[in-house]
């Protein structure tokens, strides 16, 4: 186990975590008291990630300070506010273990929401399968929170991811590949976007990173077309980015293999960097890689990119009622007292903002479920009724679709829509609606 594996706790520490074991999710949960439910998470705020925390934890802060200011009669459980204790992980599995931790058998939180980061949330899953803590979103997509049907009790019951993960988005843009109308020249705009079918016995070049996210994507991939039946066409090649010569010599292989599309299964530096070793090599097969990729800046204006790039995505600010989600985000932004507003501004179009903030309306959503069908005044409020109120209908994602926790799904959403880059335009396009999976395998 990772938690006995990086610490030997201390025999107080050891009374704790019986004591949690034994009575775990059935008794008055922790993090509650008459006025406050606490809530944590690590997000990294100090070095190169904390571009990313800061602004996942302002929106949170932001939403909260908008909760917080409501009538108590408009508040959940009784007209309790909100709090959120949060530490600083660094970006490091180790000290964001040692704070989860500290979250849970100090501060005594309810739940983690905002989970933050891959090492962090990869070094904790076993201590919150052993704790029965909710957790809602994780700020990563890695493979581990993926559960296709948790027990209640049993592991995965407790986590409840939403940002999409790895594995259910390589699925989604293998399905798309293979099975759109979007390959070679284009004809239409936004979703009448028409091109050609990939033939049957095409290959299909796949470039991944040897980490997470790569091999994350990748195993969706690979599982996705051994559903459709398409194993054969596959072309795998690992890639390093940091390596010009190691993606060029990609790039010139998925060129001699004669691929007809390539999947990109990497996060963003090594996406851009394959990107323009692709474009540098003269490849002509259209490109299709992860929601995290969803970056005009990934492209050189300097290089010519003779194919088209797709990426998935599970965030909506094109539609009216994406936009209409946008307005409420950046309300929510500006009821932050603790920001200036040259800060608010840069955190209307910031993207690890808006996760923040669909973080937070996330375990909203739970509150408003269990305030309805679950609260009575007197009444403990338990780990169990939380965990069922979440799951007990899909939620709404602010600018996306839903997310699904009943049944025991822990996949996070498996509703995406499809963006291509616009080169006239410099930024992402629509080109498909959002869509189940299983409908885009019908097609």
């Amino acid at each position: 186990m990772k938690l006995i594996k990086k610490l030997l706790l201390t025999a107080a520490m050891a009374l704790l975590v019986v004591g949690l074991a034994s009575c775990k999710k059935e008794e008055a949960a922790q993090g509650i008291d008459d006025e406050w439910i606490y809530i944590g998470n690590t997000a990294t705020t100090s070095g190169p990630s904390s571009a990313v925390g800061v602004p996942f934890n302002q929106a949170i802060e932001g939403r909260i300070a908008q909760y917080n200011a409501l009538p108590a009669e408009e508040r959940y459980l009784g007209g309790r506010k909100i709090k959120l204790i949060t530490y600083d992980d660094k970006f490091s599995a180790d000290t964001g273990l040692l704070l989860t931790e500290k979250l849970i058998y100090e501060d005594k939180v309810f739940a983690l929401v905002g989970h933050f980061g891959t090492p962090t949330v990869g070094a904790t899953i076993d201590l919150m399968n052993e704790t029965g803590i909710p957790m809602v979103y994780a700020a990563t997509g890695i493979n581990d929170l993926y559960t296709a049907e948790a027990r209640k009790g049993g592991d995965g019951w407790s986590i409840m991811p939403v940002q999409p993960i790895y594995q259910t988005d390589g699925r989604i843009m293998a399905a798309r590949l293979l099975k759109e109308k979007v390959h070679g020249s284009l004809t239409g705009t936004g979703v009448d976007t028409m091109g050609a079918a990939l033939d049957s016995k095409a290959k299909v070049g796949v470039l991944y990173t040897n980490d997470d996210a790569g091999k994350g994507i990748l195993d969706g991939i690979k599982e996705e077309f051994e559903i459709l039946k398409r194993t054969e066409s596959l072309v795998e090649q690992q890639i390093d980015a940091t390596s010009e010569a190691n993606l060029n010599a990609a790039a010139l292989k998925m060129k001699n293999e004669g691929v007809e599309a390539i999947i990109i299964a990497a996060n963003q530096a090594p996406f851009k960097a394959m990107l323009s070793a692709l474009a540098r090599n003269g490849n002509t097969a259209d490109v299709f890689s992860s929601y995290v990729n969803a970056d005009p800046t990934a492209f050189d204006t300097k290089l010519t990119y003779n194919f088209n790039v797709y990426v998935n995505a599970w965030v909506d600010i094109l539609s009216e009622k994406g936009q209409a989600a946008a307005a409420n985000y950046v309300a929510a932004v500006n009821a932050n007292p603790n920001i200036d507003d040259v800060t608010k501004f840069a955190l209307y179009t910031n993207s690890f903002g808006i996760a923040g903030y669909i973080a937070i309306e996330v375990f909203l959503a739970g509150l408003a479920e269990y305030d309805k069908n679950y609260y009575e005044e007197g009444k403990d409020v338990t780990w169990s009724d939380f965990i069922a109120a979440m799951s007990a209908n899909p939620i709404d994602i602010p600018m996306g679709s839903t997310v699904d926790f009943s049944d025991g799904k822990r996949w996070g959403i498996a509703n995406m829509s499809l963006l291509r880059y616009d080169s006239t335009a410099g930024a992402f396009v629509l080109a498909r609606d959002f869509e189940e999976l299983v409908d885009i395998e019908k097609k």
